[in-house]
């Protein structure tokens, strides 16, 4: 993996101070991306709007895309891109389902 933005560590300490950092940022991340698909369940009309294979595949490409660039694993961003897109879809049907019996 070659990321600039990657620090020399000496002990697993300086590790896991530096995996706990990320963790920080990429949970406020993912909490900011939660409230994007909580409008698009919002504005979603049916249910089967939920599933858009096409566009999950565009966003597998890109990203694979971007680890080929950034020197990340390929595999390991597809997975990753791939278990959360699961979660947030689980999460939108949850949404949807609540906003349209409020409604």
């Amino acid at each position: 993996m070659n990321t600039p933005n990657i620090k020399h560590c000496d002990t697993m300490a300086d590790v896991r101070r530096h995996i706990d950092a990320l963790d920080d940022r990429i949970v406020a991340l993912l909490a900011e991306r939660g409230g994007y698909v909580a409008q698009a369940a919002r504005i979603k009309q049916r249910a089967d709007q939920i599933l858009d294979t096409a566009r999950i595949e565009f966003i597998i490409d890109r990203v694979r895309i971007q680890a080929r660039e950034a020197g990340a694993s390929e595999a390991v961003m597809e997975a990753t891109y791939r278990a959360m897109i699961d979660a947030f879809i689980e999460f939108e049907r949850g949404e949807f389902k609540r906003l349209k019996e409020e409604a």
